[in-house]
């Protein structure tokens, strides 16, 4: 029996969107790859049964289930399409900043909306010469009465063109480096909002990924989040509880692709035996799932230490993303393996996954920077050895 940490409440959740996913996302899962359009009818489903609600506060009109819960569901959803996942995850994220610094006022503006999925909301931090090091970023910001004036560009914004709010993050004083960076909510309306290109795709192809120019937008100053200045720690925050929803991602690409490899291996017969009977197929399915529950078991655990409000997120957070990713990448490329030519054509699915797979070492921080950000909180943690001292 796997290691579950979920209330009979949580459960009850689980099997719906397993339903749901069985039923309704898995069939369409093919045709959105092979499209490319986002699928405003998955967004619909996700309505209709209140699940980007999840981690919502009741007042907001959420089901207030908790982070966990919202992690598990992004990983139900992407063992069958990682598109869909992630339009539940990126919902999670941009809405994060209003949810941990926003007032009441800004909170109950626009979160009932982000909680019922009547709005699409995106995240837009990165740009074209600032991914990583967001102190690099050139979108300013500048106070003019009762409005900002935001001028910039930020480039590989997922939702970009479909959503209706943005959260945006721009230099108030652009000599401060970090602490001259604050965030704002951006509705896609505003005057001089305007959206690029939208990006072709190795995967996740139904989700848009684009460019977003802020040409003089004029926003009201009542919708910058936390102080001047704050925007730094803000993104900080939410990418510590917002990574776990792309380890999530990366997790259910792997069960799936380890599921549907594991079920190849029992029909597909050589030398008169299933596969599955062969020790290098064995071998292969049995690493895939020890890794996958491996994974699971951290991402569980960050789940529960957002729910718990734990202080040190941010090394578990990153070891979840880094961890969940890198065996994506790995069961992926394995149970291409196992199905042999059949897993590198279309008719199946794994070479999806496969494409699926990449983004998630990449996005919300790349595997190399999560590794980064492990070893720095370890040195932090001044932790003692059991051995005798260095040097």
């Amino acid at each position: 029996m796997p290691w579950d940490p979920l209330s009979e409440e949580q459960r009850e959740i689980r099997d719906l969107v397993r339903t749901l996913t069985r039923e309704r996302i898995a069939p369409r899962a093919a045709e959105i790859d092979e499209s490319g359009d986002f699928p405003w009818d998955m967004v619909e489903l996700l309505r209709e049964h209140e699940i980007f609600g999840l981690a919502f506060d009741e007042r907001h009109g959420g089901a207030n289930a908790g982070s966990l819960m919202l992690l598990v569901a992004v990983e139900e959803i992407s063992k069958a399409d990682a598109t869909v996942g992630l339009i539940l995850a990126v919902q999670e994220l941009s809405s994060l900043a209003l949810r941990l610094a926003g007032t009441e006022e800004q909170q109950d503006r626009f979160l009932p909306k982000v909680a019922s999925g009547e709005w699409i909301a995106a995240y837009a931090l990165t740009e074209p010469g600032s991914g990583s090091d967001a102190a690099a970023m050139r979108t300013e910001a500048r106070l003019e009465g009762d409005e900002y004036v935001l001028n910039g560009s930020k480039r590989f914004i997922t939702n970009a063109g479909v959503a209706h709010l943005y959260t945006v993050f721009a230099k108030t004083d652009p000599c401060a480096g970090h602490d001259g960076i604050s965030c704002f909510v951006v509705e896609a309306d505003a005057p001089g909002f305007e959206i690029g290109r939208i990006e072709p795709k190795l995967g996740i192809k139904g989700s848009t990924t684009g460019e977003v120019f802020l040409n003089d937008c004029r926003v009201p100053a009542a919708n910058l989040i936390g102080a001047e200045g704050d925007g730094f720690k803000i993104a900080m925050r939410v990418l510590d509880r917002s990574r776990p929803g792309i380890a999530a991602q990366a997790l259910g690409i792997a069960q799936g692709a380890t599921d549907y490899a594991l079920a190849y291996a029992q029909t597909r017969e050589t030398m008169g035996q299933p596969i599955v009977d062969h020790q290098m197929i064995a071998a292969k399915l049995a690493d895939m799932e020890t890794k996958c529950e491996a994974a699971r078991g951290l991402l569980y655990k960050v789940g529960v230490m957002i729910d718990e409000d734990a202080p040190d997120l941010t090394k578990y957070s990153a070891m979840a993303k880094l961890l969940c990713s890198d065996v994506a990448m790995e069961a992926t490329i394995e149970a291409v393996q196992i199905l042999g030519g059949y897993g590198y054509i279309k008719e199946y699915p794994v070479e999806r996954m496969m494409r699926d797979a990449k983004i998630t070492q990449i996005y919300e921080g790349t595997n190399e920077i999560q590794r980064l950000v492990i070893a720095r909180e370890m040195v932090r943690e001044n932790r003692s050895s059991a051995l005798t001292e260095v040097g």
